[in-house]
């Protein structure tokens, strides 16, 4: 099991009532809004199993979803956080990613018990194989994920069961695309010293020398055995997201638009 969360500090709300609801939206998908009292929400399609929206209790969107982002089946959806399984970018034979992102997930009516957590918002989603699936990638497996918005704080946990007769491996990722404002005035901490490979340079593996990352061009890169938090701090708009992971050693680092 791994989670990953992504928190901003702020003054914790009243215990009032969650609320989950299930709608479609305007390209006939189906997707669950989360909301909670002091007025953050998400939105998670049920296509991709994709968190494509959350937003604080000021209304503020905090993930990037492209304006060129196509809601058609079987297009990937660019933005919010896609669900990279059983194949992290081309780390394998396998399509870009891998065709979690671009399958229909269901609602889990009969989830996997994990610890109670208090004054969230939950859902908990199920991808299982199709035959065609199967053809490509031959292993029997559950993925489930819960997402939980709460104050300040949207958690993910994704879980993967192996119900085949044999063992196999995976790769997998929660590729997460945060707002930030001009790139340039974004910095990563939590990464120095560490290994990484370059993706723009045929994976070739490098220590990082910096003591933050900044931006001034294109970056792709997957930096190994990576702390537990990592601080995107994004100056302009003076705001900190914290991610939090367990489960996950490594962590990547991706920016197109510098």
């Amino acid at each position: 099991m791994a989670t990953m969360g992504f928190k901003l500090k702020v003054p914790f709300p009243r215990r009032d009532k969650m609320m989950v609801d299930l709608v479609k939206d305007s390209s006939g998908l189906e997707k669950v809004i989360l909301t909670e009292p002091r007025g953050s929400s998400a939105q998670v399609l049920l296509y991709g199993g994709q968190v494509i929206s959350w937003k604080n209790e000021r209304g503020e969107e905090l993930l990037f979803l492209s304006n060129k982002a196509l809601f058609k089946p079987p297009k990937a959806i660019r933005g919010g956080i896609p669900i990279c399984f059983p194949q992290f970018g081309s780390f394998g034979s396998l399509e870009q990613n891998g065709f979690a992102r671009n399958r229909l997930w269901a609602i889990d009516t009969c989830p996997s018990p994990l610890p109670a957590a208090n004054n969230v918002s939950t859902v908990d989603l199920i991808l299982t194989p199709t035959e065609e699936d199967l053809k490509m990638w031959s292993r029997s497996f559950e993925l489930r994920l819960r997402v939980s918005l709460g104050p300040g704080k949207l958690t993910l946990i994704p879980r993967v069961r192996n119900v085949d007769t044999k063992p196999f491996s995976f790769t997998f990722a929660l590729h997460t695309y945060l707002s930030v404002s001009d790139i340039s005035e974004v910095r990563v901490e939590g990464l120095e010293t560490l290994d990484y490979f370059d993706n723009l340079h045929q994976k070739e593996r490098f220590t990082e020398q910096a003591d933050a990352i900044t931006f001034d061009d294109e970056v792709d890169r997957v930096y190994l055995s990576t702390p537990t938090k990592i601080a995107v701090i994004d100056h302009e708009k003076k705001r900190t997201f914290e991610l939090r992971k367990e489960g996950l050693p490594d962590a990547g680092g991706h920016c197109l638009t510098c």
